[in-house]
């Protein structure tokens, strides 16, 4: 459910609009890094004042993918140094940030950084960063004052009846919890081999992979990141240079190798990396070959992790 109240806050002046609602104006689509950013914050912190607010859920974190998310290029620790520890502990759906971080958050998507989410708290408040400096604000008060302080600032607090970010929580992808009901299932299909890949996307566009053995299955389960999406697939081959060989002319797919290290990694190939790609992984150990799309080739389980209480809350 929606907050009552939305503002989209920018800063466009709504007269410099066509009849379209397109800016025409000369202000740019990226931020200063100076005193007009920090009008947006000052902004968002007066609807938070307004709002009740002292802390945020963060909600559908993401880092940036092969393709950046905005005009500025992504920096080391997508914008979330100082915030979170290096392996980003902290920074995960459902954990909870006072609002001084949520800010900080903020101007990481205002920049471009590298880092996105949702910012909510219940159905009370939320902020959703948008492309080119727009920011949508919602709340279960009218905040008067918060719009009076946000044209202070220099920036526009214009109404709207709902965010275009707002999350889309009537048709969930993933509805399956990895319960005790799930890993059972697992540990059955381990019975039967001896070995399967784990898939662990702990954020979107982050993931991490586990060779999962009936030995190492408690190991792995326990270390998994909160609210977790887990895929698992048949295992890695030992032959390398076959599964090089079968690659698909024809389309993308995932390519999965484990190194020398026995670390193992992945990357997205067409057919023009494929020489490439054989430089890359010389010498690994296993490897497969995954495809990019699950509608035509599912995995063997999928589900995501439940809270301590058993309710599925990630929003796959």
């Amino acid at each position: 459910m929606s907050p009552s109240f939305a503002y989209r806050i920018t800063k466009y002046d709504p007269a410099d609009r066509d009849g379209h609602g397109r800016y025409n104006g000369t202000e740019d689509t990226v931020s200063d890094h100076g005193p007009v950013e920090a009008a947006y914050l000052e902004a968002i912190a007066a609807f938070a004042r307004d709002s009740g607010t002292r802390r945020l859920e963060i909600r559908e974190p993401e880092l940036a993918c092969q393709v950046n998310f905005g005009l500025e290029a992504p920096v080391d620790g997508h914008g979330l140094a100082g915030l979170f520890p290096p392996d980003l502990t902290g920074y995960h759906d459902g954990a909870e940030v006072p609002v001084p971080v949520a800010l900080e958050l903020v101007r990481a998507m205002l920049r471009d950084n590298g880092a996105w989410c949702r910012l909510e708290w219940r159905d009370t408040f939320t902020v959703h960063v948008g492309w080119d400096q727009y920011v949508y604000v919602g709340s279960d008060q009218p905040c008067d004052e918060a719009v009076a302080r946000t044209r202070e600032v220099g920036l526009f607090a214009e109404p709207i009846t709902v965010s275009p970010y707002a999350a889309d929580v009537e048709e969930p992808e993933v509805t399956q919890a990895a319960d005790e009901d799930f890993w059972e299932r697992v540990r059955a299909a381990l019975a039967s081999s001896r070995a399967l890949l784990l898939e662990e996307a702990y954020l979107r566009n982050a993931t991490r992979w586990h060779r999962l053995t009936e030995e190492t299955l408690h190991t792995v389960r326990v270390a998994l990141g909160p609210r977790a999406l887990v895929t698992l697939w048949p295992d890695l081959t030992p032959d390398v240079d076959a599964v090089l060989a079968a690659l698909p002319q024809d389309e993308s797919v995932e390519f999965v190798w484990e190194a020398p290290d026995a670390t193992i990694h992945h990357v997205t190939v067409d057919e023009s990396d494929h020489r490439q790609l054989a430089t890359l992984v010389a010498g690994s150990r296993a490897a497969c070959v995954l495809p990019v799309s699950l509608d035509r080739h599912p995995p063997l389980f999928q589900a995501a992790l439940p809270d301590s209480d058993g309710v599925l809350r990630a929003r796959w």
